[in-house]
C-alpha cells in the first residue's frame, strides 16, 4: 500500500490535540506528532481497536433518528438526506429525488421513504462486501459508511464512482456520480475512513475517479472535497453517537487536517488549532537531549525572540518560556510521556515532539 506523501515538507509535523479524549484514552493512543504512513497506521489501529462487533445493519435505522436529524428542525422530526438538495418540498412524482429532508419515521422502500446508502458501494470493495440483511455485521454494516438517502436517489447513484462536478448531486461524465456541493466533504471523509479502516480492500480508486496525490493512493479530488466542504453539525452528531454505539470515531471528521498530514495535497481545516508554516521561515534550532530525563537545552542558530510552549497529549499547556538564543529549560516537573514543544517567532509557528523519560 502507498499511504504516505513523501514530499510533505512545508506543513507542520505535529498536532496539539485538545478536542477528543477518545484518541488518548484506553488502548493504542494516537501520537499526533506522526505524519504519513506512521499516522495512517496509528489511526488504523485506534479506530479498529474498540469496535462493537455485534453492531448490525439493522441497528442503523434507530441511530439515524438520533444522529441524522436536521439541525434546522427544532422539532427533531426530520432527517437530512445525503445527496439531497432543496427544490420541491412535495413528496410525489419526479420531485421525490430532489428532497433534502424526510420524516425520521419514513424509513422503508416506497417513493416517500428513505433508506441506507453505502457511501463506499458494497460491490466496489475488493473483495466486495457481499449481500446484506438486518442481522449482517462487519464491513457491510459499518455505520461510518452508512448514510440516510432518498430511496430513488440511492438507486440513481447505485455503485457509480464519485467524480468531479458542481452544484447538486447527479450523474456526471462517463456515468459517474457527483455527490453535491453540500455532501462532497462528507463523502470524502467517509472514503478516507474506509481506506484507513480496511486498507486496500477499500482503495479510493475503487469508488472514485481522479488523479492520485503524489506517490500515494489517495485521490486529489477527495483531498480537495475534504478542504472545500467543512465538517457539518450532522457529521459531528454522527461521530459522537457512533463512538457510543459502535466504539469508534471517524478521525477525519474530528480533524480534516489529518488527511493533509497523511497524504499532503491542499491543506484542509485544522479543527485542533494547529498552524501550518514553512519550516524554512523559522530560525533553525536544536533541542537536546530528546528524550530527556530532567532538563533540555534549546539553542537557536541566530538570535531571535522566540516563545516556547510545551503541551501534553490532551492539549493542556504545561510550560512556557521565552528565549533569544540559548536556554536550559527545566522539565523535571513533567511526568513521563510524550509532549508537543511549540516554537513561535512572530507569525510563524512550528512544533516538535518532546519525550520525557
Amino acid at each position: 500500500m502507498k499511504h504516505y506523501y513523501t514530499y510533505f515538507l512545508l506543513l507542520i509535523t505535529s498536532v496539539v490535540f485538545a478536542q477528543q479524549p477518545y484518541y488518548s484514552n484506553g488502548q493504542n493512543n494516537v501520537d499526533f506528532s506522526l505524519t504519513g504512513q506512521a499516522l495512517y497506521d496509528a489511526l488504523q489501529l485506534k479506530i479498529d481497536n474498540n469496535i462493537i462487533t455485534t453492531y448490525t445493519y439493522g441497528d442503523i435505522r434507530d441511530d439515524f433518528k438520533i444522529m441524522e436529524l436536521d439541525p434546522a428542525d427544532v422539532t427533531d422530526t426530520n432527517v437530512l438526506l445525503t445527496y439531497g438538495f432543496v427544490n420541491n418540498t412535495s413528496c410525489s412524482g419526479s420531485s421525490i429525488t430532489d428532497r433534502r429532508i424526510r420524516d425520521k419515521d419514513n424509513f422503508g422502500g416506497d417513493n416517500c421513504d428513505y433508506n441506507r446508502e453505502h457511501v463506499f458501494a458494497r460491490s466496489n470493495a475488493n473483495p466486495g462486501m457481499g449481500d446484506v440483511n438486518n442481522s449482517s455485521t462487519g464491513i457491510a454494516a459499518d455505520p461510518q459508511n452508512l448514510r440516510a438517502t432518498d430511496v430513488r436517489r440511492n438507486g440513481d447513484r447505485g455503485n457509480k464512482l464519485f467524480a468531479a462536478g458542481s452544484g447538486n448531486s447527479g450523474d456526471v461524465g462517463s456515468g459517474n456520480w457527483y455527490p453535491g456541493d453540500e455532501w462532497r466533504g462528507d463523502v470524502a471523509r467517509i472514503m478516507m475512513y474506509m481506506y484507513v479502516r480496511y486498507g486496500d480492500r477499500c482503495l479510493p480508486s475503487l469508488n472514485a475517479v481522479g488523479n492520485t496525490q503524489g506517490s500515494t493512493d489517495m485521490l486529489q479530488i477527495l483531498l480537495q472535497w475534504n478542504a472545500d466542504d467543512p465538517v457539518s453539525e450532522v457529521e459531528d452528531n454522527r461521530n459522537n453517537r457512533l463512538e457510543i454505539v459502535y466504539g469508534n470515531r471517524n478521525p477525519f471528521i474530528d480533524n480534516p487536517f489529518l488527511a493533509t498530514a497523511i497524504w499532503g495535497g491542499v491543506p484542509a481545516e485544522d479543527r485542533f488549532g494547529t498552524l501550518s508554516t514553512d519550516l524554512d521561515s523559522l530560525t533553525e534550532f536544536g533541542i537536546y537531549p530528546n528524550p530527556t530525563t530532567s532538563n533540555i537545552t534549546l539553542r537557536l542558530n541566530k538570535p531571535q525572540s522566540t516563545k516556547v510552549e510545551v503541551y501534553d497529549i490532551l492539549g493542556k499547556k504545561v510550560l512556557q518560556e521565552n528565549i533569544d538564543r540559548t536556554k536550559i529549560i527545566n522539565t523535571s516537573q513533567l511526568r513521563s510521556g510524550v509532549y508537543i514543544l511549540r516554537l513561535t517567532q512572530g507569525n510563524n509557528t512550528t512544533s516538535r515532539k518532546l519525550v520525557k523519560q
